[in-house]
């Protein structure tokens, strides 16, 4: 009987995920003012006209610095917690922080040799 309840639960939640958005969403639309114009339908960027086209090419190296940073990022948000508990945690700790840098130095070397940190404006 209580295995059976966890199921009607799941379900229960399931359905009001569905329902709530699409009732929020069909009464939305029946409530809001529809008067379109053709100002009102040109694109805006922040309330400026735009300039250029939409679909610019960035860089690959944009998306690469990106990578990078978030691969570094990472590794604070691992070492902060290590260093405040460093004193609870011994030794096999250490050597397992040490491990963890070490990959991420041959990973930081390994995009130096392939050039991935120089920058080339094309």
């Amino acid at each position: 009987m209580e295995y059976s309840n966890n199921y009607v639960i799941v379900a229960i939640f399931i359905v009001l995920g569905i329902l709530l958005p699409v009732v929020a969403l069909t009464v939305g639309r029946f409530l809001r003012p529809s008067k379109p114009t053709e100002i009102k339908q040109t694109t805006y960027e922040s309330g400026n006209e735009p300039v250029g086209v939409g679909q610019v090419r960035f860089n690959i190296r944009y998306y690469l610095f990106a990578l990078m940073f978030v691969i570094f990022d990472v590794e604070t948000v691992f070492l902060y917690p290590w260093a405040v508990a460093y004193n609870q945690l011994g030794l096999f700790v250490l050597v397992e922080m040490l491990i963890f840098v070490a990959l991420l130095l041959v990973g930081l070397i390994y995009a130096w040799k392939k050039k991935v940190l120089k920058w080339n404006s094309i």
